[in-house]
């Protein structure tokens, strides 16, 4: 960029402009926060105090996470017609299976006289139609 003309030395009559002083930037309060803010910083540290507007978009959006998490939790927990139907089917097989273990443990702890007289009433049954056919 080429430089102004007032700012060549030749010219000792011309008025040459002063740098502005930044009243903000001079007072002591701003260079004491402004000293704190670049302590903090090279620290790690965040400032404190979030402005309010910053406050309320994040707890809007943890707000939104939640409620969203919430959701797919709920869409795992409904089940369609399906699966309940399914789910009930497997219940009733799980029950049938464990009856038979019931009745098996039933009748291995009978005493023995028990066991022989089912052994001869199933045999008789056997024996009871096809003794009727020819």
């Amino acid at each position: 960029m080429a430089e102004p003309d007032y700012m060549d030395d030749d010219c000792d009559d011309l008025i040459k402009p002063k740098k502005l002083v930044n009243p903000v930037k001079t007072s002591r309060n701003h260079q004491d926060v402004h000293r704190e803010l670049l302590m903090n910083q090279k620290r790690g540290l965040a400032p404190q105090d979030k402005p309010e507007l910053q406050k309320v978009l994040e707890k809007r959006k943890r707000d939104q996470a939640v409620r969203q998490q919430m959701e797919e939790e709920e869409a795992h927990r409904k089940q369609s017609d399906l699966e309940v139907e399914l789910q009930k089917r497997q219940q009733r097989l799980e029950q049938m299976e464990l009856q038979q273990q019931r009745d098996e443990e039933e009748q291995e702890n009978a005493p023995e006289f028990i066991k022989m007289k089912g052994n001869l009433r199933r045999t008789r049954q056997e024996a009871g139609p096809q003794e009727a056919g020819p």
